[in-house]
């Protein structure tokens, strides 16, 4: 797990015992620390106990009542406790208070969350992007990461060493923050080059969402072995934690001429997912949002399948994805002790990645959704209509264009709208849509 030194510089260790703690907040309270329990697994942290509070007010000092801090102070010194995570979000404060009260290391679930992806994150802009949310995340809470930072020293009117410390760490932190996000920005408009190419190119982009650990790499690399025969060259990392998969990985997938799709495998979600995390990951997410159609993956094996769904759900609406067709796809069915639940998506479909059960059925219908709007079309445009001649050729995925003497023939497929535009210098050359 990550930590901070008095230089910002991060300081690693391997092994952690913990307890958990956590605020009643009606009956989902229960599913939420069994996440945090496995948050902390995910991060090589061992949780020895857990402490769930009923309170009217948060304690603005220390969160929890007095009587449980000195509860949860005895218990880390009988348990030989070395750190103590807490389900909600604390601030500067109350993380100094309780760790001048327990003698441990203070951490939140934000904490946890951007530390694991600290740890996963793989490509430059992945390791950007969670580094900008933990400097975001630090900032205003500069006094409760380690007393050191923030012991005064001198009298009324004098600025101590505690005091220059934190201001320099601010004036560091706030000049890393505007690197990150010049950095960032570049390769966001680097990214949208290449988005604009492949919208040029007519290739439909299908993006996998879901809650972490629901399964989207399994399917994606179950897709990826169906269309190139089995190669496991192209697969992506699919392990069964949280978070195996942050940086969004793109897989080019045919499964006859024409018919080809742009797959994308994007960072799982979990309930409290940081807001810094999620402002920074947009940037990322911003190809989700343009894409033609969506794949919701859901764990239909855990207990909690629809709560996950609807953090799910929130999130997509958030990031501005939620206007694309959807199709629901609850996966791992084949441990799952209910049979498919209900869904609001025009598709939905019970499917396992593991044995492959359904999932011919799932592809059938991204075909369908994707192509069966296509039409295989000739056209023959006469020299002096070259503006509907560029149209089409960026319109439409082109098979062959040639030159004749009435014009320029040229055939592809075209969504059935397209065509009709200009019809009457066209003529469909399949008796069926594609996809049908």
């Amino acid at each position: 797990m990550l930590r901070f030194n008095e230089n910002n510089e991060i300081i690693r260790e391997e092994e952690y015992n913990a307890i958990i703690v956590g605020l009643q907040k009606g009956r989902d309270t229960e599913k939420s620390m069994d996440e945090l329990e496995g948050l902390c697994e995910a991060d090589g942290i061992t949780v020895l106990a857990r402490i769930v509070q009923s309170l009217e007010k948060p304690n603005t000092a220390t969160l929890i009542g007095k009587g449980k801090v000195s509860e949860l102070a005895e218990m880390c010194e009988n348990m030989d406790v070395d750190t103590v995570v807490f389900n909600d979000e604390l601030t500067g404060v109350q993380m100094r208070n309780l760790e001048d009260a327990l003698n441990v290391r203070i951490i939140d679930r934000t904490i946890l969350i951007l530390d694991i992806f600290a740890d996963r994150a793989i490509s430059k802009e992945g390791k950007l992007q969670v580094e900008l949310a933990q400097l975001q995340y630090r900032m205003p809470r500069l006094t409760g990461f380690g007393r050191s930072l923030s012991r005064l020293g001198g009298g009324i009117g004098t600025r101590g060493p505690g005091e220059k410390k934190l201001e320099t760490d601010r004036r560091h932190i706030a000049s890393r923050i505007d690197d990150i996000k010049s950095e960032l920005n570049r390769l966001a408009a680097n990214r949208k080059i290449q988005s604009a190419g492949r919208e040029k190119s007519g290739i439909p982009v299908v993006a996998l969402m879901g809650y972490t650990n629901s399964g989207k790499s399994a399917i994606m690399n179950y897709m990826i072995k169906a269309a190139y025969d089995g190669d496991e060259s192209k697969t992506v990392q699919s392990k069964d934690m949280l978070f195996a998969t942050l940086d969004t990985q793109h897989r080019r997938i045919a499964f006859e001429p024409g018919n080809e799709f742009l797959l994308i495998d994007t960072v799982g979600f979990v309930s409290g997912l940081p807001h810094s995390l999620v402002e920074a990951f947009k940037s990322t997410l911003e190809e989700v949002k343009d894409a033609d159609l969506l794949i919701h993956v859901a764990d239909s094996s855990a207990e909690d399948c629809d709560f996950r769904t609807e953090v799910t759900k929130k999130v997509i609406k958030e990031i501005g994805a939620d206007l694309a067709p959807v199709i629901m796809a609850y996966n791992k069915c084949d441990i799952a002790e209910a049979d498919l639940i209900g869904s609001e998506a025009e598709y939905t479909l019970s499917v396992s990645a593991k044995t492959g059960k359904n999932m011919g059925e799932l592809l059938r219908c991204i075909e369908k959704m994707l192509f069966s709007g296509r039409v295989r079309a000739k056209f023959l445009i006469p020299y002096d209509k070259g503006g509907i001649t560029s149209w089409l050729c960026e319109k439409g995925k082109i098979e062959s264009m040639e030159y004749v003497e009435d014009g320029t023939v040229i055939t592809g497929q075209f969504d059935r709208s397209d065509f009709s535009r200009y019809e009457k210098y066209g003529t469909i050359q399949d008796s069926t849509e594609r996809g049908n």
